[in-house]
Formats: C-alpha cells, structure tokens, sequence
C-alpha cells in the first residue's frame, strides 16, 4: 500500500513539475512578445565608421542590441518611437583614460600627489573609493560617455567591484574595462614617500621587480578579474623606468590571454621604450621625438593624449593656487603650443588617436563633464570635428578591443546612443548639451520635452 501511495505521489509530482515548467515557457515567450522593439528617428546621426554624418535615419532596437539602421522602415503599432530628428545623435562617447575611484583636490603644495594617494589608501579604502565611484560614474553617464577603460589608482581591485556592480544593476554607470592595479617600478608615483613607509605604495600599485615578475603580476590580475593591463613605462614624477624587458614580458603573458596593455608615458624615452616592448597603447605622450613618432606608426601603437583645453588649463592652476589668472594665461600658451605641434605630428604620420581624458582633479564640476572637455582641447589644437568624434568612437572602441560592439551605430552592435542639441560641426562645444542618453537599450537621460 505504501509503495502504491509513493507511486501516486511521484506521478502528481512529475505532472505539477511539467505545469509549471510549461507556465514557465509560456511566460518567458509571452515575456519576449511583450517587448516591442524601439524606433529611434535620427535628424543627423555621426557614422564613425565612414567618417561622415548621415541625415534621416531610422535606428531599430531589439532588447540590448541595434538590429537594423535604414532610412525607411515599416514601425509597427506596438512599436515604440524616440523622435530625436531635432538633434545630433551618436554613439556613447568612450573616454578610454579614466580614474573613477581617485580624485585628487587641487592644492599647491609640492607635495600634494603624495598626500592625496596616502589619503585614498589609507583614510578612505576600497569601500568607500568604490562607493564614490560609483557616484562619479553615473556623472559619466549622464554626460553622454556611456563607455570607459579604467587605467589604476583604484586600491586593491576595488574599481572591478565597481565594474560588476554597474554590471548586475546596483549602480547606474557606463561600461567599463577596468586593469585592476597599475604594473609599477619601486616607488610608484607617490615621490617623496620615505623608505620604510614604501609598503604602502603595494596598495594602490602592482610593483615590478623582474621580468618573472612582471609575468606573475599579469596572472594576478587576469586572476581577479582585469579586462587589460595597465602598465607604468615612467613613474613621473618618481624616477624609477620600467625596462623595456619587463614591459616585453608583460605584454607577451598578457597578449597569452588575450589582454591588451596600455602604458602611462610621459616623455620620449618611456614612450619609446613602451613602443618597442610592444605595448598596445600609449597614454599620455608629452613629449616624442620624429623617431619614436615613426616607431608608433609603423607598431600601430595607439596614442592617447590626455591634454587639456584651455579653460580647464587655467581653472586649474587658478584653483589650486599656483598662479594668477595672467599667469595661467601665458603657461597655456606655452602648454597649447606643445599640444598642437604633437597633435598635428600624430595626424601627418596617421597615428590612430584614442580620446582619454585622465581627469582625475576635482573641478568643481560633474566628474564626467570635466572628462569630455579632452575633446575640446584636440579641438583647440586643430583637429577637425570630424577627426574628434572618431577619436571618442571608433579608434577608442578598437583600442578596447570592442570594435563593432561599441562606438557604432550599425546593427549588432550594442544600443548605446546619445542625441545632443546642436551641430558639433558647426559648434563642437554642443556636445556638453546632452538630452538623451541610452546604454545598452535602456534610457538614463531624457530631456526631451524640456529641449523640444
């Protein structure tokens, strides 16, 4: 009888399992019946991937993905529409130099760099540098940059915490490619600090004593999590040089697991050096001669300058203090003089050029505000509109390795879109007047009916 009564329950049992299972199904398909793509109305929308702005185009979106880009195309009624046939609309600007979790109040005193990388190590800790950066990365966000590479000075792994939290939802933010700890000389970039208090340095950089540890360094990153390498060829204002050896073997273990490296360098030597170890990328770039210019090139090393435009050039040494107004004037003269002769360099050899704004100073404004104006300092060293606006799309998204995915309005590639008011032809400085933003098929700014 007790066998007879097991067997009834066991068959009761399959037979509620396959209801529900077959519930499941049904509501999961009804689920996918019940998202009506999105039809976005274009007036001028920027085709990075032919250099050129197109007019009148209609943009679909299934889910998370652009499906299809046309000038006509049937909407159904359940169709949902954006009309952004008033605006200029692009793909989500990237910003491929970022410190979301460091910033850095101004203050002239020498020794200023030290303090404020003691303070983030050892005052606020990961948790709360996570925490503020998550706040700076919706900043990002809102500002139209709904993609950035992450380059160090993030604790112990704490900006790839930040990464998965914007991943699952906790926090609003834009993509990220996150390195994890900077690879490092001894010392790394807090000078000053003495001996026996170099420990803390450990903190905040990854340090590299000898080629097998340089190796070592790459598996402990990739091991947590790191989506690139961020490597120190220089540690200004330190004086410690990565060697070339090093930087090779890094690159080698890296490229092994198909990461790619980006390097800080600020003069020619380090610049050269990181080139000939093969690196990916070269951030920073202050200083090249025409020989290393040309081993660039002929590496198909990106460069990515994180030069400033003038407004911000004076705010901050006015703010910090280290110089009057008419002072600040005549140093970004000098400064702006530099910036344009690298620039055009880079464009008369055909350099790829990546946009990163390395903004990581407190200028009293939105964090991701103060990043996009890198782009008006290309602007102010004579690069083309046009020529920007691929350094902050296309050229950025390949050097992520996210080409196609990202930085593109085509299908299959991610729904990343933003709309501006204005014509960044006609003033590049438009694009601070961001209505509408859209990562990854859902909308975050709309401000639409307030522009109309």
């Amino acid at each position: 009888m007790e066998d007879k009564m097991r067997n009834i329950r066991s068959v009761w049992f399959l037979i509620i399992l396959f209801l529900f299972i077959g519930f499941a199904n049904s509501s999961f398909s009804q689920d996918k019946k019940e998202s009506p793509s999105i039809f976005i109305k274009t007036g001028k929308m920027w085709d990075s991937e032919e250099g050129n702005f197109a007019k009148n185009k209609i943009i679909k979106i299934d889910r998370n993905l652009i499906s299809d880009v046309s000038e006509k195309m049937d909407i159904p009624k359940n169709g949902s529409v954006i009309d952004l046939s008033h605006y200029t609309v692009l793909p989500g600007l990237i910003d491929a130099h970022t410190h979301l979790l460091y910033l850095e109040t101004l203050s002239n005193d020498p020794n200023n760099l030290t303090m404020q990388g003691m303070k983030a190590v050892i005052m606020e800790g990961d948790a709360l540098r996570a925490l503020h950066g998550a706040a700076r990365a919706k900043t990002f966000l809102e500002a139209g940059i709904t993609a950035v590479q992450d380059v160090g000075n993030s604790g112990r792994f704490a900006d790839i915490a930040l990464k998965i939290a914007i991943q699952d939802g906790s926090v609003i933010g834009p993509r990220m490619r996150v390195s994890g700890p900077g690879l490092c000389a001894v010392g790394g970039q807090f000078p000053r600090l003495l001996l026996e208090h170099q420990g803390i340095v450990n903190y905040e950089y990854r340090i590299v004593r000898g080629v097998e540890d340089g190796i070592q360094a790459v598996r402990e990153n990739l091991n947590m999590g790191a989506d690139l390498i961020k490597v120190y060829s220089d540690s200004a204002p330190n004086r410690a040089y990565l060697s070339i050896e090093e930087m090779a073997a890094i690159v080698k273990e890296a490229h092994r697991y198909g990461l790619r490296v980006t390097t800080h360098a600020v003069n020619d030597t380090s610049v050269k050096n990181a080139v000939l170890a093969g690196v990916d990328g070269v951030d920073h770039v202050y200083h090249a001669t025409d020989e290393t210019l040309k081993l660039i090139k002929e590496k198909g090393t990106f460069v990515i300058p994180t030069y400033t435009d003038r407004e911000s050039f004076i705010k901050f040494f006015t703010l910090s203090g280290r110089a009057s107004q008419e002072q600040a004037e005549k140093a970004w003269e000098f400064s702006k003089k530099r910036f344009t002769d690298l620039i055009q360099r880079f464009r008369e050899l055909g350099i790829t050029i990546v946009a990163g704004s390395d903004m990581y100073i407190d200028m009293k404004c939105p964090q991701g505000v103060a990043a996009k104006r890198v782009l008006y300092s290309y602007y102010e060293c004579g690069m083309p509109v046009k020529e920007i606006l691929k350094t902050t799309s296309i050229n950025a998204a390949r050097h992520l390795g996210l080409e196609n995915k990202i930085g593109v309005i085509k299908p299959k590639a991610y729904a990343d879109i933003i709309a501006v008011n204005g014509d960044p032809e006609e003033d590049i400085h438009c694009l601070d007047k961001v209505v509408f933003v859209m990562k990854d098929g859902k909308v975050y700014v709309n401000k639409l009916s307030s522009q109309s």
